[in-house]
């Protein structure tokens, strides 16, 4: 059987790993736009995978706490992938101004 508490503690493990590297990662002035656009769907996808399980860890009446915790992770990855959004969105544009002069 699945232990899904240990899967939401791996996945937490992994998601404060990731709040400690992406801003570093996306601050890097030598990070290329492709790299970028490769963090933002290995965020979104991990978004995902979180927002499933939370929903399998309902659908099982975990305690209220375990899905608040659930819900904590999936908000995580999702300001994640946002912030790699808005720093793709700040490259392209910063792209357009160069070629514009």
């Amino acid at each position: 059987m699945t232990d899904w508490l240990d899967i939401l503690r791996e996945q937490a493990e992994t998601g404060a790993e990731m709040a400690r590297e992406v801003p570093a990662t996306l601050a890097n002035p030598d990070i290329s736009r492709d790299q970028v656009k490769k963090l933002f769907a290995a965020l979104e996808q991990q978004a995902e995978f979180v927002e499933k399980l939370r929903q399998v860890l309902e659908a099982n009446d975990f305690e209220p706490e375990v899905l608040v915790a659930a819900e904590a992770l999936e908000d995580r990855y999702a300001e994640l992938a946002a912030s790699a959004a808005e720093r793709l969105k700040a490259m392209r544009s910063g792209e357009s101004q160069a070629q514009r002069q």
